[in-house]
C-alpha cells in the first residue's frame, strides 16, 4: 500500500516556465523515501502541494489512500512536517514553543520532554529560540513535527545546518521511528552521501519531471553499467601490454589504469599473471557508484 500517491501533478507559477510536469510519486507504506534533486528541481514545491500549502493546478494527491481535497484535516492530523526555514516563536524556549502546539494537537504533556530527549534539546532550559544556532532550530523544528507522534513525516533538508555529530543523531533518531514505530518518511536533501545511509526508497527529480523512482538497490543496479576496474602498478605500460592480450580496452589516468567492470576470474588472472611477470601490484578492483556519482549521472544525462 502506498502511504502517499501522486499522480500526474502540474504546477505553474504566474508568469514562469512549467515547475512540475506530471509527478507521480508512490512512496511506500514504512519506507524512508528520499526525494532528490538539484535547487529548482521542483522537490519543494511537490512536497508543499502535498501538504496543501499550495492550491493543486492539476492532478491528484492520495494520502493513507484518501483523496487529500475531501479529507484534509484528518489526514493532517496523521503528518509531521518540516519544510524550508524552521517556524519558531524566537521569544520562547524550546519547551514553550512545544506546550502551545501540545496544547493545540491535544497530545499527553509528557509528550513535550519526550521529543526534546529525541531532539537532543533536553538541555537547553530557559534559553530562547532566537538564541539557537541554525542547527538547534533545525532540532526543535524536528521535535515539533514528532509531537504528535504522526504516521508520516515530511522532511525538507532536515539535517540544514547540523554538524556531523548531529547529521548522524537524526539520522539514527529517524531509523528508529521508522523501524520501531513504522513511521513512513519522506526526506528531500542536498547531501546524497549522508541521506544514502538513511533512505529505502528513492526518487529523482529533475526540471520538473521525474527522472528515477524506486529503491535505493534498484537504483544502484541500474547504474551497474557504469562501474569500472582500477588497477595501480609499479609498471604501467608492461602491464597495459599484459592487459592488451587480453583484449580489453583500458585507458591511464591519474597514473593508474581505468577498465570497464570486470568479472571476478578476470581479474584474478590478470593479477596473478602481472605478478609473474614482475610487476608489483599496488591496488586492483571494481570502484562502485556512491549515490552522489549515480545521482550525478541521472541529471547529467
Amino acid at each position: 500500500m502506498y502511504c502517499v500517491e501522486t499522480s500526474k501533478l502540474l504546477h505553474q507559477f504566474l508568469g514562469e516556465e512549467m515547475v512540475l510536469n506530471d509527478i507521480s510519486l508512490q512512496v511506500n507504506e514504512g519506507s524512508i523515501y528520499g526525494f532528490l534533486g538539484p535547487n529548482g528541481a521542483g522537490k519543494t514545491t511537490t512536497l508543499k502541494l502535498i501538504l496543501g500549502l499550495l492550491k493543486k493546478q492539476q492532478g491528484e494527491i492520495f494520502i493513507f489512500g484518501k483523496q487529500v481535497e475531501n479529507n484534509r484535516i484528518e489526514i493532517l492530523r496523521n503528518i509531521g512536517s518540516l519544510i524550508e526555514s524552521p517556524s519558531l516563536y524566537g521569544h520562547l524556549t524550546a519547551s514553550e514553543n512545544l506546550s502551545i502546539l501540545q496544547k493545540i494537537y491535544r497530545c499527553p504533556k509528557q509528550r513535550i520532554e519526550e521529543v526534546l530527549h529525541l531532539a537532543g534539546l533536553s538541555s537547553t532550559g530557559n534559553k530562547k529560540a532566537s538564541q539557537f544556532s541554525l542547527g538547534m532550530k533545525q532540532r526543535l523544528s524536528i521535535a515539533i513535527a514528532l509531537l504528535h507522534s504522526p504516521s508520516l513525516l515530511i522532511l525538507d533538508e532536515p539535517t540544514n545546518g547540523l554538524d556531523p555529530n548531529g547529521m548522524i543523531e537524526i539520522r539514527e533518531l529517524l531509523t528508529r521511528l521508522n523501524q520501531q514505530q513504522g513511521t513512513t518518511i519522506i526526506i528531500s536533501s542536498h547531501l546524497l552521501g549522508e541521506i544514502e545511509k538513511l533512505i529505502t526508497h528513492v526518487g529523482v527529480i529533475n526540471k520538473g519531471k521525474i527522472l528515477f523512482q524506486g529503491t535505493l538497490n534498484d537504483l544502484k543496479n541500474k547504474q551497474q553499467e557504469s562501474l569500472f576496474t582500477v588497477i595501480e602498478t609499479s609498471h604501467i605500460e608492461k602491464a597495459m601490454r599484459i592487459i592488451a592480450a587480453h583484449h580489453l580496452v583500458a585507458e591511464i589516468k591519474d597514473g593508474k589504469i581505468i577498465l570497464p567492470a570486470l568479472p571476478k576470474k578476470t581479474i584474478a588472472v590478470i593479477s596473478r599473471q602481472l605478478v609473474e611477470n614482475g610487476i608489483e601490484l599496488y591496488e586492483i578492483g571494481v570502484v562502485k557508484n556512491d549515490l552522489e556519482t549515480i545521482f550525478m549521472n541521472l541529471i547529467n544525462n
